[in-house]
Parts: structure tokens; sequence; C-alpha cells
């Protein structure tokens, strides 16, 4: 098994916002509505850019995580749950941005995004041709920098609801969205990966982090599956593009791994997985302490866990967040963050840090970057 470059982090204080787990942070008392968007046409196709040259290397799915190795997220940007990208209180995202994160050793950038505010009603829900351009262009960041870069569909929860009775009317809705969406990237090369939905879930209820009920791991394999059919529908380089797949809520519990069906067996598909293991030092906030042989013991058994499963069995794995919460450890989350990646790196995932930004403006510090300055004041990060 091929071992990738370990990634090495050296927390500092920090401070930003977070959508990991259940944690959002939005600045502002008002509720933002969605609104309907212009309608305008049904499909359109995009070309490759000057950054991208469409070509698929007929790479197995196994093959292209062991290129994606280490990655940043950009949350809280294009996935924000308002109309703006700044919304939470991050810049605009720009190309000197991305250009930093690659240099700093990134290989692969996710980018989240939140379709709802741009996409119009129904039958057509034609997603806003600006917003389109808007997320190619991000794109087209990671790609000037020969990066690996995953598309989602993010916060978009409150109508992806995974129920006998909304299945339908969500299915529809999603089928057009990814429809759309993989038209736009259609001639773009395997570099681009789709991810056909975040942290699917039902919102609230009482499972919501616990594996969901039976009906609700059902209607997610089915929300895969009318995603994957109408992205492969598009052809071209779609046919055989990787598709990232999720588990329940991206959960790493066993009743959701068991659960989750790849829609007709595909070949070009990844399992999508959220590990912030061991929840109370990553992100609860109740633990700040890391680092004994027990603690050691219990991340090899959960990454253990993931193999035997997955990557075991022929399936990639792209563990798409992971961070730890500042708890003024720096050793501690050093310490984690150093054998997290290496143990990742040895059973052959990708891992992708969950950054959320707002750096200045709460305090529950999962950003190693400073979009404002495009400085690493909290930490210092090599492959």
């Amino acid at each position: 098994m091929k071992c990738f470059p370990l990634l090495v982090v050296l927390l500092f204080t920090v401070s930003c916002g977070s959508d990991s787990g259940s944690v959002t942070i939005i600045p502002t008392d008002d509720t933002v509505q969605e609104e309907p968007v212009e309608e305008g046409p049904d499909e359109e196709v995009g070309m490759a850019s000057e950054f991208d040259d469409g070509v698929m290397r007929n790479l197995s799915a196994v093959e292209i995580v062991a290129e994606m190795k280490t990655g940043w997220n950009l949350g809280n940007s294009l996935d924000v749950e308002g109309p703006v990208e700044t919304f939470w209180g991050n810049p605009v995202t720009t190309r000197a941005m991305i250009d930093e994160v690659s240099n700093r050793g990134f290989t692969t950038l996710r980018v989240p995004v939140t379709w709802r505010f741009h996409q119009g009603l129904a039958p057509n829900y034609t997603v806003e041709k600006s917003w389109l351009d808007r997320v190619e262009e991000v794109v087209n960041y990671g790609r000037a920098n020969n990066m690996y870069v995953i598309i989602n569909v993010h916060h978009d929860d409150p109508w992806i609801i995974p129920t006998y009775d909304k299945g339908d009317e969500v299915k529809d809705r999603l089928s057009k969205l990814w429809s759309q969406i993989a038209n736009r990237f259609k001639n773009y090369s395997d570099y681009v990966i789709f991810e056909t939905l975040n942290e699917p879930r039902y919102e609230g209820s009482p499972e919501e982090w616990t594996g969901g009920t039976a009906e609700g791991r059902d209607m997610v394999n089915q929300y895969h599956q009318v995603s994957l059919d109408a992205i492969r529908a598009t052809g071209g380089n779609n046919s055989s593009r990787q598709i990232m797949i999720s588990t329940y809520a991206a959960s790493t519990i066993p009743l959701a791994m068991d659960a989750l069906v790849v829609p007709n067996d595909d070949a070009h598909t990844i399992i999508s997985l959220h590990s912030y293991f061991p929840f109370p030092f990553t992100l609860e906030g109740t633990d700040s302490t890391w680092g004994t042989a027990e603690d050691r013991a219990e991340l090899e058994a959960e990454m253990d866990r993931i193999k035997a499963k997955f990557t075991d069995n022929g399936k990639a794995v792209v563990l798409g967040e992971w961070a730890s919460g500042n708890q003024n450890n720096l050793e501690d989350r050093l310490a984690h963050a150093t054998y997290y990646a290496q143990l990742a790196s040895e059973r052959g995932f990708a891992s992708i840090w969950w950054d959320n930004g707002n750096n200045l403006v709460s305090n529950d510090g999962l950003a190693l970057f400073n979009r404002q300055t495009l400085s690493w004041p909290f930490g210092e990060i090599r492959t």
C-alpha cells in the first residue's frame, strides 16, 4: 500500500467559525429566506478552462485517492447559509488564497457549496448562471495550482430530508441540480471530483448523529443513486468521473457504514467519511488532552474499522473533514494531528482538514489559515 507524505500541523492560538459537526456560527439575528431566482436555460454545458486540459487518465478510484493525499477545505465560504459567500464573516475567496494553500503543500481543495439560495423553483430548479460561474471560478483557482478539486452539495439539508414522505420531491430536485452541475463541469479532467451530498441526515431528529433510522439510511442511499445517475447521464467525462458517496451523516459509526450502498456498484466511486475523532477532544471541547497510549490505540481502532469495512474491500476512502479545536493545548493538538495524518496515510486514506476561517470572529479554533492576510499565524503546515 502506497503511503502518503505526512501532514504535520503545528497549531498556535486560533479563533474561527465552524461548520463541523452540528456547529454553525451565523453573525446575524435575521433569518435569511430562500428567494426564487430567475429561471434560465435548463442545462448549460461548460468548457474545460485554460487551467484544465480535460484529460481523463483512466485511473482507478484507489489511484486517484493516492494522488489526492492531504487537502484543505474552503469552509464557511461558498457553503454559507445565506445569499453571499461573505455571510459568515470570511472574505471573498481569491486566487491568491488558493495559491497560498497550494504553496503550503496541500494537493486537494474541497469546495463546499450551498445551492438553495441560488436555485429557482420547480419544475426546473434552475441554478443561477452567476452562481455556477462563481463556483467554476473558485474551482479554477485550484486547478491553476494542479490541485484535485471536490465540488459538493453542502448546506442544503433543509430540503434534502431523508424520509419516504419527502423522497420523490427531493429526488426530483436533487437530480436536476446535479444534472446542471455535471453539465457545467462535464469537460473538466478527472482532477475534478463530485461529492453527491455532505452529511446527509434528518436535521433535528433524535438519530441525527447516531446513524439515523432504517428509513433515513434507505433514503440517503436513494439520494446518492439519483445523483449519480444524473451525473452519469450527462455523458462525456462524467461517464467515468470519480464521485464521492457518503454514509448517513458521513458517519463512521458501524451502523452507518454497514448501511451504505454504492449506486450500481459503480467502480468510479469513493467513500466519503468525516471523522472528528475523538469528538470530546476535536470538537466538543470537553477534553483538552490527547496523546496517551490509550488515546493512540483508540484512534488506531477508528482508522482500522474504516479500513476493514472499505479499503480492505477495494473501496477508496477520503476523510473529507477532520480537525481539532483550540483549547490552548498546542502540544496535544500537534500530537493528535501528526498521528491522525500518519494513520490515515498508512491505510491509504486521503485526508482533508476542515478550515472554517473566521479567525477573528469566534473562538472554536479550527482554522489554520488567515484568509485576510494570506498567512499562517496559527500553524505551520508541511508535507
